[in-house]
């Protein structure tokens, strides 16, 4: 794995960047419900106003054909999203190749550092105690993707002058569920792509963006990873494991109401650290939800947050742009299309087949289901 990147050099893009400050106040745990017009928050305010500024300033390489894309709902029981995106398949930049799961950063190719400061919307910093012993730490980006899948589409940089390889942290989940937390509408949600799984550029990222539309993982049952509680340990019960129920991704689900970010966060890497030790691509969705075990009482409600990890089968290679690719989208039951010919003909039954190739067999899931239940109970 490549050494992270000395500090200084030329300039970085973000130097100027203007900031957005937030303390835990700022956090919204309750009140977040699909069917009512809430206000926006402070965060949604600030990055809608940013990112449509640099709409209307031609930052994009191509501008979305309204507020809304082209969308519809697949026939069936799981409510898939389909959305008409033809500029995505042409315009965007060409993904890099990726050879390996832990694949070093490479300096020499395009990454983040390169980008124009007109792409950043801002940096995050945060206050009071529990920003106390992060302000010697640099501070996560928020900037546009230029090829956006959706409204609002933005890419989470959480230590970019580290040149750091696409390779989950701690702390950037943790700054992933943050921005979950900041947000008051329930459509916003934030994703990762391993390399190997539909990642891109080698430099560390996630996506956020709005999706006005319910996705069926927000309140799927689920099932316990292993009967029995979490152990309890020097650093406190961990959080729970769970399964999709009856879901054909077979997606391990956390829970998070807001009150244990960096536990829930840690547990998270702690898992993806595993996957990357078996050499398994992985992506990573993080949605308002309903808490785990049952759909809530109340079906709009989406205080807390759900946490749904794929383990998948690797694909390496450039990323072929004509093709249907599988990522956290698509995993979550939002299908960006390219055509309109796929566009139209796309149905729910289509969407698993594709999907379903990418996922591992029963027999491989059922032994790393084995192995993860035994790394949480040591």
């Amino acid at each position: 794995m490549a050494a992270p990147m000395e500090a200084g050099g030329p300039a970085r893009p973000w130097a100027e960047a203007p900031v957005f400050a937030y303390t835990e106040r700022d956090l919204i745990r309750s009140g977040v419900r699909w069917g009512g017009p809430g206000p926006a928050s402070r965060f949604d305010a600030a990055l809608r106003s940013a990112w449509e500024e640099r709409m209307s300033g031609g930052c994009f390489r191509y501008r979305l054909q309204g507020p809304e894309l082209p969308s519809r709902l697949l026939p069936g029981p799981r409510r898939f999203v389909a959305q008409l995106n033809t500029k995505r398949a042409t315009e965007r930049r060409r993904p890099q190749e990726i050879l390996s799961l832990q694949q070093p950063f490479d300096p020499e190719r395009f990454n983040f550092t390169r980008i124009p400061p007109r792409e950043v919307l801002f940096s995050l910093r945060r206050g009071g105690a529990a920003g106390a012993g992060r302000r010697e730490q640099p501070e996560p980006l928020l900037i546009i993707n230029v090829s956006p899948l959706e409204w609002g589409h933005v890419l989470l940089l959480p230590e970019p002058a580290r040149g750091l390889p696409q390779l989950l942290t701690r702390d950037s989940v943790l700054r992933a569920l943050e921005l979950l937390f900041l947000s008051s509408e329930p459509g916003f949600r934030v994703g990762f792509n391993s390399l190997g799984a539909s990642a891109s550029v080698n430099h560390l990222h996630l996506h956020g963006y709005y999706l006005g539309h319910r996705l069926e993982l927000e309140s799927a049952p689920t099932e316990p990873l292993a009967p029995g509680s979490p152990r309890n340990g020097a650093a406190g019960p961990r959080p729970r494991v769970h399964l999709l129920s009856g879901h054909p991704t077979r997606g391990l689900v956390f829970y998070t109401d807001g009150t244990d970010l960096p536990q829930a966060a840690a547990a998270v890497h702690a898992l993806t650290r595993l996957l990357v030790r078996r050499s398994l691509a992985h992506n990573l969705f993080l949605t308002r939800g309903c808490p785990l075990g049952s759909r809530a009482a109340e079906p709009g409600s989406r205080d807390g947050v759900r946490i749904v990890l794929w383990p998948r089968r690797s694909c390496f290679g450039v990323k072929e742009e004509t093709a249907f690719n599988v990522a956290l989208c698509e995993l979550a039951g939002h299908f960006p299309i390219k055509n309109p010919q796929d566009y139209s003909s796309l149905t729910e039954e289509k969407a698993l087949e594709i999907i379903c190739k990418h996922l591992l067999s029963e027999e491989e899931f059922s032994q790393l289901r084995s192995e993860i239940i035994e790394f949480l109970q040591d």
